[in-house]
């Protein structure tokens, strides 16, 4: 990487909502932006922790015993193993971080399943 990364520059070059797209790796981590909108399947990652960090817009994160709720300048690390389902009223744009080749849906699977490892 020799040029600073712009999120906004990149966040304008897609559209889909809940498809993560890689924008820099460090070690073995990406660092993932992603549009997110209404609501998300159930799903946990087993072998990582996910860290959420809020750039535009609000979003929520259901548990089975709670809610947290982030707000645009916040972040939430989502312990791995636990059952997690992410929503937003209206469009969120997050900046996700994890091990290089993790499924956004876990091991969940189904059809909001995106493609991995996808640069922008």
């Amino acid at each position: 990487m020799s040029q600073p990364v712009n999120f906004q520059s990149k966040l304008n070059l897609f559209s889909e909502h809940w498809s993560p797209k890689v924008i820099a790796e460090m070690n073995d981590y990406q660092f993932k932006l992603v549009k997110i909108q209404d609501e998300f399947t159930w799903h946990h990652h087993s072998d990582t922790d996910e860290t959420f960090i809020v750039l535009e817009g609000s979003m929520s994160i259901e548990f089975k015993d709670r809610t947290v709720h982030l707000s645009e300048g916040e972040m939430f690390v989502v312990p791995r193993g636990e059952e997690h389902k992410p929503f937003a009223e209206n469009e969120c744009k997050v900046l996700l971080v994890e091990p290089r080749g993790v499924v956004n849906t876990g091991e969940t699977g189904g059809t909001l399943t995106a493609e991995n490892d996808v640069w922008i």
